[in-house]
């Protein structure tokens, strides 16, 4: 099977980008199944109905969340009606799950959302929630192929998961911080990048306004981040091929709104 990432969708402007591009990056790839953070999806903060049912119309299969899944209150009843996720290692009494099996291509796929510790707020240990849900999905429930957002601050924790679960899961994608790193990269079947990177502006502040952001960086004063209404933008996507539980290559797209398209390999680690 063939499945695609999209990491932290920003406000309008990266709804905008996936509308013009995700179409034809599924029929150029032919990709089968399509994966998406929705944190930061309506106005930078959550998810709203209106904009779940618009991503969906776009394209993507299923959808993942973060540290901003509840930002919106609209969330609650959407766990039962769409193809949604929160981090696996809230608690239990917590709406929605963070885990669903899917079947493609006769295969079965299994999407895990988990949420790190640095910076976020109180859950679960992660590592452990990780390890215990990841053998579960093997032998109670026969799936091989497992996908993994990791939602961390802290790279250092998205690299412990790596070294946790290498070999053992068909990829481990990073996100949060909004900022793409270069080590896209299959070990032993699983594919990693530390973070994807945003999908939305590209000329500010993680994909907000930078007013806000400086003043709180010269002064420690806080304010609300706004999407500015103008911007440059950028999508970016892995693209993956994947079975018997293991990657055996993927590819990091970016598609920009001045129509550059970058793509690049994922290196593959020698034995």
């Amino acid at each position: 099977m063939k499945i695609a990432f999209i990491g932290d969708i920003v406000g309008r402007p990266g709804r905008d980008m996936i509308q013009k591009y995700l179409p034809k990056i599924k029929k150029e790839y032919e990709i089968d199944f399509v994966i998406a953070n929705y944190e930061n999806t309506s106005h930078g903060f959550g998810l709203t109905s209106k904009n779940a049912d618009e991503l969906k119309s776009y394209g993507i299969d299923c959808m993942t969340g973060g540290n901003h899944s509840w930002d919106k209150k609209d969330i609650i009843p959407l766990f039962d009606t769409h193809e949604l996720l929160r981090p696996d290692n809230y608690p239990d009494e917590v709406a929605g799950t963070g885990c669903k099996i899917y079947e493609i291509n006769g295969e079965k796929l299994a999407v895990l959302n988990l949420m790190g510790h640095f910076s976020m707020p109180y859950c679960d240990n992660a590592f452990r929630c990780a390890k215990e849900r990841v053998a579960n999905l093997k032998m109670v429930d026969g799936v091989e192929n497992i996908f993994i957002d990791f939602h961390a601050e802290a790279t250092s924790e998205k690299r412990g998961m790596m070294m946790l679960l290498q070999g053992e899961v068909s990829a481990i994608i990073g996100t949060h911080t909004h900022v793409s790193t270069d080590d896209f990269q299959i070990v032993d079947g699983t594919a990693y990048m530390t973070d994807i990177g945003l999908t939305g502006c590209r000329d500010n502040v993680i994909g907000m306004d930078s007013k806000v952001p400086l003043k709180q960086f010269l002064t420690g004063m806080k304010g609300h981040f706004d999407i500015p209404k103008r911007c440059k933008k950028i999508l970016q996507v892995a693209v993956m091929d994947i079975s018997d539980g293991k990657c055996s290559s993927a590819i990091k797209l970016k598609y920009f709104d001045d129509n550059r398209v970058i793509k690049s390999d994922a290196w593959v680690e020698d034995d």
